[in-house]
């Protein structure tokens, strides 16, 4: 087990509250461009919309709660899986912006091919530091996974 810095509630706190700050961001952004996505050809399985916020808002809190967890790891490993975190996050904001917002169907599912890679490496550099905190990241590669064909059959059926 990696030893860690103390528990911090504040900077986890701080952690969970940029996480979730991140899609809300994006929600608010794109309030109105849901509206567009109901009137689309979706592919079978796909759930209401009112499932959606409420699964990105556990994934947050999870992602959030696991990167909180990485960087009280005392190794010299941290600072790159936490960068890889960030960059994950910042990734994970954009593409709202492009499926919802600009309606790129494609373009959305080439980035979120990118962003499950970024999520997968950064769960492979997690695991090295706390096992728990790389599982936590488990919920979010299959939600992306799901998110990827749901991209897919918009922009094949639309």
């Amino acid at each position: 087990m990696q030893e860690k810095t103390p528990f911090s509630v504040w900077k986890m706190l701080l952690y969970i509250a940029i996480c979730l700050g991140a899609g809300a961001l994006s929600g608010l952004l794109l309030q109105n461009s849901f509206l567009r996505y109901q009137a689309l050809v979706r592919p079978p399985l796909s759930p209401p919309g009112m499932v959606f916020p409420i699964v990105w808002s556990v994934l947050y809190l999870l992602m959030g709660f696991s990167g909180y967890q990485i960087s009280r790891c005392m190794s010299d490993k941290r600072q790159s899986a936490l960068c890889v975190f960030w960059i994950q996050l910042f990734l994970n904001a954009l593409w709202p912006l492009f499926f919802f917002g600009a309606g790129w169907y494609l373009f959305a599912f080439f980035w979120l091919l990118v962003l499950w890679t970024a999520v997968f490496y950064m769960v492979v550099l997690f695991y090295k530091l706390d096992k728990i905190a790389a599982l936590l990241q488990i919920p979010y590669l299959f939600w992306l996974t799901f998110a990827g064909y749901l991209n897919l059959g918009v922009y094949l059926l639309n």
